[in-house]
């Protein structure tokens, strides 16, 4: 069985070396780490899978980093959704990040408008204000 984190809406100049710098920060632990880059450009897609070694370590990473606030954007952290296989003539397989169907629509009002996204003011906790720190050195 796969405990297998989706992480999502990370900045471009986000690397592995950094999700594994606040993995350790938090005490939490992954067996991989994977940043989605473009093929031709190299440059991160914006989302990364975090392999965790149980379900518990898993829901640890889910809890401490889904919107947690990074750089004017709420991180997204959820338990990835396995790829779908590629029919004849159908849609391409899933990346594993929530689409506008069935995994999207907890952000979408009823009728299929999207929610409105909150800015948040600033940092909210310990990690996030320690961060931002980090990033203006």
């Amino acid at each position: 069985m796969s405990f297998t984190v989706f992480l999502g809406n990370l900045p471009t100049w986000v690397s592995k070396d950094d999700i594994e710098g606040w993995l350790n920060a938090e005490g939490l632990c992954a067996d991989s780490i994977k940043v989605i880059r473009n093929h031709e450009t190299q440059e991160s897609k914006g989302f990364a899978f975090v392999e965790a070694p149980t379900q518990d370590e898993m829901q640890s990473i889910i809890k401490r980093f889904d919107r947690a606030p990074l750089e004017d954007r709420l991180l997204r952290a959820n338990a990835a959704q396995p790829t779908k296989a590629k029919g004849p003539g159908g849609p391409p397989a899933s990346s594993g990040m929530p689409s506008n169907s069935v995994a999207g629509r907890s952000a979408m009002r009823p009728g299929g408008r999207p929610r409105r996204r909150e800015k948040e003011s600033g940092p909210k906790s310990a990690f996030a204000t320690e961060l931002a720190n980090s990033l203006t050195r």
